[in-house]
């Protein structure tokens, strides 16, 4: 397989896919703020900063902090780079499962 068939090891842990598609539902320049998106996905704050240090480091989300204190805010968005990635996974993913189907195999 080459890189352009192979999954995307960042994207294919399930609790980053989770925060790849979730950013992935909102329009461009639009963003969730780190208490909403933990909310939405049922994941501990430690764990939701090591998700998004990975995604951050692939280039695939943006985060911004705002404000200092109690009354600062984390702001986080999808990337070009993390839609378009997020665009290749989804369709290495078809292929997989189509060419499952292809071969009279059905993926368990």
């Amino acid at each position: 397989m080459t890189a352009e068939t192979e999954l995307d090891p960042v994207i294919h842990a399930p609790a980053r896919l989770r925060v790849v598609v979730t950013l992935a539902t909102l329009r461009d320049g639009d963003n969730l703020s780190f208490t909403r998106l933990q909310e939405l996905l049922g994941l501990t704050p430690g764990n939701l900063i090591t998700h998004l240090r990975k995604l951050e480091d692939a280039g695939y989300v943006t985060t911004v902090k705002s404000g200092s204190g109690v009354a600062s805010r984390t702001s986080v968005s999808l990337s070009p780079q993390g839609r378009k990635a997020l665009d290749n996974y989804t369709a290495v993913l078809r292929q997989l499962l189509d060419s499952a189907s292809a071969d009279g195999t059905s993926p368990q």
